[in-house]
């Protein structure tokens, strides 16, 4: 897979969140791409702690310019949803993240191959990579459509 983020003063890989791992710089990194994807399952957050880390995770990606997150939220094992998606689904709903999330788009509603996911990407071609492998939908996962920064004048 291509490197998406590289250290702005090192020049090394690293992720978006948090310091480099090579340097220690906590500056954001250099982009290289349009559309990453984020797993806010990583760690086992709780509800909250999801949302937080959603948020910081969008407003990053929003002043790289980045165009499209992939969100793995999960499905949650009860067969009915976890809680972290429900959570993510009302914060969308009741616009918490408007001020970054032009659409959202969940993966339950995007099989591909569908007329919405053939929208979806004529919107953000960089989702291919991603939506090909959800030939029946995916229920653990939300696209998200940001906005873009306000130029600075």
């Amino acid at each position: 897979m291509t490197q998406a983020f590289e250290c702005a003063e090192c020049g090394n890989p690293r992720f978006l969140m948090g310091s480099c791992q090579h340097c220690g710089s906590t500056e954001l990194p250099s982009v290289f791409v349009d559309v990453t994807e984020f797993n806010i399952k990583q760690g086992f957050p709780n509800v909250e702690e999801a949302l937080d880390h959603l948020t910081e995770y969008l407003r990053a990606a929003y002043e790289l310019g980045l165009k499209a997150i992939v969100l793995i939220h999960g499905y949650g094992s009860s067969g009915e949803g976890g809680c972290i998606k429900w959570a993510i689904h009302a914060a969308l709903e009741n616009n918490r993240f408007a001020d970054r999330v032009e659409e959202y788009f969940y993966g339950e509603n995007v099989p591909y191959a569908s007329p919405a996911c053939q929208d979806l990407l004529k919107k953000r071609p960089g989702l291919k990579r991603y939506l090909r492998h959800f030939k029946a939908g995916n229920a653990g996962m939300t696209v998200l459509l940001l906005g873009s920064a306000p130029r600075s004048t």
